[in-house]
């Protein structure tokens, strides 16, 4: 039992994957990181599979390209508005505000940055719970 005293011993807690704020943050941020290998490099091109039937009637698993909309719009003058977006939808921050102004397109990244740090931090929390409970409620 010598070996058992070196150790430091702890209590074991299982953090619970069924939580749901933690699965959407999970979800958000991975929108996130999309969009910044997007802002970074406009030839990225995600891939996902699916099935198809070939000429036989078999089934076939597939990889197909993805769509990724771009997150960020250039106005005429030259600024950039950024938007997250919880499924179809833009998160508004305050009432009537959904968008983020942004100096250039350079600027993107570092402010995909800034809102995936708030995320994780559990910032954005009842934003989502809002978006997800009326997207559930609509239907």
């Amino acid at each position: 039992m010598t070996v058992l005293t070196k150790l430091n011993l702890v209590a074991y807690e299982r953090e619970s994957s069924r939580d749901p704020k933690i699965q959407r943050r999970k979800k958000l941020i991975a929108k996130i990181e999309e969009q910044i290998q997007l802002a970074t490099d406009p030839n990225f091109q995600p891939t996902k599979t699916k099935w198809i039937k070939d000429d036989y009637g078999a089934d076939q698993k597939v990889t197909v390209p993805k769509r990724v909309k771009r997150w960020w719009n250039e106005n005429l003058d030259g600024t950039v508005v950024l938007t997250i977006r919880y499924g179809s939808k833009p998160l508004e921050f305050a009432k009537g505000k959904a968008g983020i102004a942004v100096e250039n397109d350079g600027a993107v990244v570092s402010a995909l940055e800034q809102i995936k740090a708030g995320v994780t931090a559990g910032d954005l929390d009842s934003l989502l719970e809002a978006q997800s409970f009326t997207k559930a409620a609509s239907k």
